[in-house]
């Protein structure tokens, strides 16, 4: 999907929704410079995905009015936790149907139809010259019900984007290699830069923890969570990752530096903050002191003709297709029906068109029940078929860890995780010496590759964590 242009107006209303906290920023464009008019911080006390929208409406309408804002135009960053992913490798096509390759892969891989999904795309190529595409997509009711929420708060929405794409622009060339961490309210989002595109989008859930009002960072289940994203990466991907960036909260963002630099600048990984823009961010003079947020970010993006890079705007339907929805009903096609056929008895030469047309209507009276049924049939098999996978592979997976672990009880798991083909266990052993063992056991199974022992922490009894990956393949040899 291609980047809209902003179309006009010469002032913005940037508004950003993570959680139940709601930030606004009011851009003007003036004389090559973009300038800060007005800023509010809000915390809703309704969801606008189950309360109700004339109600959020009031409320986010309620709080413009405190900061005094009166724009109404305006762009917005939804919460990544709504977006779902689909990584696919485009072949050698003609441009005119790479569109259609697209949708193909997306009702083959979201877990919803086409029809439930607002869809984007980001197109990519890796060192060797490979075209990729990350497809991403947001349930289309989310949408739906926070523009009616908008529309409510009589705010008028020109786009709806991700904010980490914006703070962290994929389609610059300064950005290739670049992972982008974004801390928000409830957790933090990952973004992966590469050949002018988006290579990967998620969320890290667990990653952030409310204790008593303070927040804490979770850095192990972030440096985990990083591994496992950059290994579902090819490898010539991988290799061009040599800088992290991190965006918000300031002492979280320290901490979380502080903590990586140890991990990832020995490897060659540069790690740094985001507190400013760059002079050429967005191509105009930006005010010295403008705080980097995705509100300021879409908002200044929208005003310089930049566009979203992932836009999820619903299409609008024209005046034609509301009064043809409107005025198309069964009466009008029987009277349009009746004034053909008085037509063609003057007409004389049309009846045997006529007569065709209506052995044909007769045909679809008898085949609809059949079509309406096989037509039901078919959403059913597109929602359900990703529940079923006849490969079994997480019983597949299980076995093979059970039967590693020895039956004296030596050693015991208590969690295992699995997320497609990496797996991540943690447990107890009796001493070092059983876990050894039952590594070695587990190394030897079929389908088991890059076993790794992550972490271990007191000696008898001994409490550890390891991981491997899955090879599909490899689990069928015996």
């Amino acid at each position: 999907m291609k980047a809209s242009k902003n179309q006009g107006g010469s002032t913005l209303l940037g508004l950003s929704l993570d959680g139940n906290r709601l930030e606004g920023i009011v851009l003007r464009r003036t004389n090559g410079s973009v300038k800060v008019q007005k800023t509010f911080f809000a915390s809703l006390s309704l969801d606008p995905l189950t309360n109700d929208a004339e109600l959020v409406g009031q409320e986010i309408r309620n709080r413009l009015i405190e900061a005094g804002i009166g724009e109404r135009r305006c762009v917005i960053s939804v919460p990544l936790s709504w977006a779902l992913t689909l990584h696919t490798k485009v072949p050698e096509l003609p441009e005119a149907d790479v569109s259609s390759f697209l949708q193909i892969e997306a009702e083959r891989g979201f877990p919803y139809g086409p029809d439930a999904l607002l869809i984007s795309n980001s197109r990519f190529r890796s060192p060797a010259g490979e075209t990729y595409a990350t497809q991403v997509a947001v349930p289309r009711d989310n949408i739906l019900r926070l523009e009616k929420a908008l529309k409510a708060a009589r705010l008028k929405p020109v786009s709806f984007s991700l904010g980490i794409a914006a703070l962290q622009s994929a389609d610059k060339k300064s950005s290739d290699g670049v992972l982008a961490l974004a801390i928000g309210e409830n957790s933090i989002g990952v973004q992966i830069s590469c050949g002018g595109g988006l290579a990967a989008l998620r969320t890290l859930e667990g990653s952030l923890e409310n204790e008593g009002g303070k927040k804490l960072i979770h850095t192990d289940v972030v440096a985990r969570e990083l591994r496992i994203t950059l290994g579902q990466l090819p490898a010539e991907m991988r290799d061009t990752v040599r800088q992290v960036r991190v965006f918000g909260d300031t002492g979280l963002g320290q901490q979380l530096i502080e903590e990586l630099r140890q991990r990832v600048e020995p490897t060659g990984i540069k790690v740094e903050r985001v507190t400013a823009y760059a002079p050429d961010e967005f191509g105009v003079k930006l005010p010295a002191d403008a705080e980097v947020s995705p509100a300021f970010s879409l908002a200044a993006r929208h005003l310089t003709g930049k566009g979203a890079l992932l836009e999820f705007l619903p299409p609008k339907i024209t005046t034609w297709q509301q009064f043809n929805a409107r005025y198309s009903s069964a009466k009008l096609v029987w009277a349009g029906t009746t004034a053909g056929a008085v037509a063609l008895v003057i007409a004389g030469a049309f009846l045997a068109q006529q007569w065709q047309l209506s052995r044909l209507r007769s045909q679809w009276k008898v085949m609809s029940p059949k079509v309406t049924e096989l037509e039901g049939m078919q959403q059913n098999i597109r929602k359900f078929r990703p529940w079923f996978d006849e490969s079994l592979r997480s019983l597949s997976i299980l076995k093979r860890l059970t039967e590693a672990f020895p039956e004296d009880g030596a050693v015991s798991a208590k969690t295992v995780e699995i997320r497609d083909l990496a797996v991540i266990c943690t447990g107890t052993a009796r001493d070092s010496q059983s876990l050894i063992r039952m590594r070695d056991k587990l190394s030897a199974a079929p389908g088991v590759t890059d076993i790794h022992i992550e972490q271990t922490r007191g000696k008898s009894p001994l409490q550890f964590t390891f991981n491997f990956h899955w090879n599909e393949r490899g689990s069928h040899e015996r």
